[in-house]
């Protein structure tokens, strides 16, 4: 028998419609890593993110005849996935502020220090993005990790634009302060 990574996602799709389980097994090895780290980048807390996981690939497989229909099989269920974290956060009552029409301060000067701290280790901006609150944190888990445009989210959230725009750029700041803070210490 042929291993289950010689399979396109097609040929794993039909497999499922055909009810053998060889095609859920495939799809789930090929895109369960990359899903769970899009949704544990929303929901940070670990079981939360495999349950939410587990949820998505149980929906999408409810929807196996659909599938069909699915041009890209992983940006499909990365969608599911973030749209069920979005819920997942909605359920635990996380609130993003609407400040409506505030506008946030034009950033026209380029700051060479601040953009270099931004540019730090990546590794160090994720431990910082985890820290912040989960309304920022999930706007700028979006926009940066997942690229879904700052109009997107705004949409997802049911939200304003304003509102997104506004708390990534106070999540960016926040952010840039621990960036700042962690280079005295170290």
């Amino acid at each position: 028998m042929t291993p289950l990574e010689h399979y396109n996602d097609r040929e794993l799709i039909a497999m499922c419609r055909a009810n053998n389980d060889l095609g859920y097994a495939g799809l789930y090895k090929k895109y369960a890593k990359a899903t769970y780290n899009s949704i544990h980048r929303v929901v940070a807390h670990t079981a939360e993110a495999e349950d939410i996981l587990q949820e998505t690939f149980v929906a999408v497989f409810k929807e196996i005849d659909r599938l069909d229909q699915v041009i890209n099989f992983e940006a499909w269920i990365k969608r599911v996935a973030i749209n069920k974290s979005i819920s997942h956060l909605r359920k635990r009552k996380i609130e993003f502020a609407d400040l409506g029409s505030k506008e946030i301060e034009a950033e026209q000067e380029y700051d060479v220090e601040e953009n270099e701290i931004f540019e730090s280790k990546v590794e160090d901006v994720k431990k910082c993005i985890a820290k912040l609150p989960d309304g920022y944190r999930t706007i700028l888990t979006l926009y940066l990790f997942e690229q879904i445009s700052q109009e997107e989210i705004a949409k997802l959230l049911g939200i304003s634009y304003n509102t997104v725009r506004t708390q990534y750029h106070r999540g960016k700041k926040k952010i840039l302060s621990a960036l700042i803070e962690k280079s005295y210490y170290e």
